[in-house]
């Protein structure tokens, strides 16, 4: 692993820009960008669009390290070129930006409460790709819907077992197991949730992971997680949330850091200028870049 990488992500200003919307959730950003789904037919053209709206995010003076540490990644980005290079290798010799990639292979249906994984039958091959672009690290993503004990201990050890695998493997992995933000028992499940991760980081090696959790009920509630020696760094996700919502309940948090999607994305449109783009885009780097260094 590079330590130089290592020690950007555990100790650098900024946050993470999640750039890795899938074939699932691809249209519905294309859309929030102005590009509706008539304006495409086939899926290569829908992937397509998506790439030049990454690129014009990617390559935009607004899209800097003074504020970015890493950009999340789907596999198809990292597999594309911007600028005439790849990706990854585009952030980081032009951007000093950490590339992380998208591993997970959706999730199954929901059952005690939460929505595991399913099987990364393709995780082998796919960490194969990724050491030969660069990619620095990994995240995958579950989800909890209400507060059930077997399911989240169920979540918790299904992230832990892949993220060690995936840190044998030489890459710094991202452990999202997000807690629905509409849960009416949301709290609940984000105490069950913290327990087992503690119990489960007590039982690590040298093991260095990320975690990626909902932004949390009760301010600077996963400091124990955020303190503990496994642990190179705790960010959020936005989670549905406005970005003006996101931010403001982001910065009640200290020294857990963005990494946001919607709220980063959600005033960009394909009509704007040059101009009006990477102005707008600048404007939500320094709202999440301020509320992530709180």
């Amino acid at each position: 692993m590079n330590k130089k990488q290592i020690d950007l992500m555990e100790n650098g200003e900024g946050f993470i820009a999640a750039l890795d919307q899938s074939g699932g959730s691809t249209p519905g950003a294309l859309a929030d960008y102005g590009i509706a789904e008539a304006e495409y037919e086939t899926e290569a053209e829908m992937f397509k669009l998506i790439h030049e709206m990454r690129t014009r995010v990617i390559t935009s003076p607004a899209f800097s390290s003074d504020q970015i540490l890493a950009a999340i990644l789907f596999k198809q980005t990292m597999n594309n070129k911007m600028e005439g290079k790849y990706t990854a290798d585009y952030l980081w010799e032009e951007k000093g930006i950490l590339p992380i990639l998208k591993v997970d292979q959706g999730t199954e249906n929901k059952e005690n409460g939460v929505q595991l994984m399913k099987p990364m039958t393709k995780l082998e091959q796919l960490l194969e790709e990724a050491k030969k672009h660069n990619i620095f690290g990994t995240k995958m993503r579950s989800i909890i819907h209400s507060a059930n004990p077997k399911g989240i201990k169920d979540i918790a050890a299904q992230q832990f077992e892949y993220g060690k695998k995936i840190y044998d493997a030489g890459f710094i992995p991202i452990l999202e197991p997000e807690v629905n933000i509409k849960s009416e028992d949301k709290f609940e499940s984000e105490k069950i949730l913290k327990e087992e991760i503690l119990k489960l980081l007590q039982e690590l090696d040298d093991e260095k992971y990320i975690f990626k959790l909902s932004i949390p009920s009760q301010a600077d509630f996963y400091q124990d997680i955020i303190e503990h020696p496994n642990v190179v760094r705790v960010v959020a996700l936005s989670g549905g949330y406005s970005q003006e919502a996101a931010v403001n309940k982001l910065s009640e948090n200290h020294n857990m850091i963005a990494s946001f999607s919607r709220a980063l994305l959600q005033d960009l449109d394909v009509d704007q200028s040059k101009e009006e783009f990477n102005n707008t885009l600048k404007d939500a780097v320094i709202k999440i870049y301020n509320a992530s260094i709180t």
